[in-house]
């Protein structure tokens, strides 16, 4: 089995598992395990940004309120242009 292949099955595994996560505290006791304090933050802050741009909010403001770098911000910026959708997939369900 070439790398690839066994890289992507070991992705549909962790995305099984989090569809299967039913609420906050199985998802916190999930990413706990999963991620250290500081990757958790990172994916929340992010989705942070990705909230306040949708919302309009200009660098200088979501630095100010999340504590992001400008490149941070930048790449969410990307994504929600040029990505795949996820963010929106995420936003337009809250």
């Amino acid at each position: 089995m070439n790398e690839d292949k066994s890289r992507t099955q070991e992705k549909e595994k962790l995305y099984e598992a989090i569809l299967a996560l039913k609420t906050i505290e199985d998802c916190d006791m999930f990413f706990e395990d999963l991620c250290t304090i500081n990757e958790i933050n990172a994916m929340a802050q992010r989705l942070e940004v990705a909230v306040l741009l949708k919302q309009g909010e200009t660098f200088n403001t979501i630095v100010e309120k999340t504590g992001a770098s400008t490149a941070t911000i930048s790449r969410v910026n990307k994504c929600l242009k040029y990505g795949s959708g996820g963010y929106d997939i995420v936003l337009n369900n809250k």
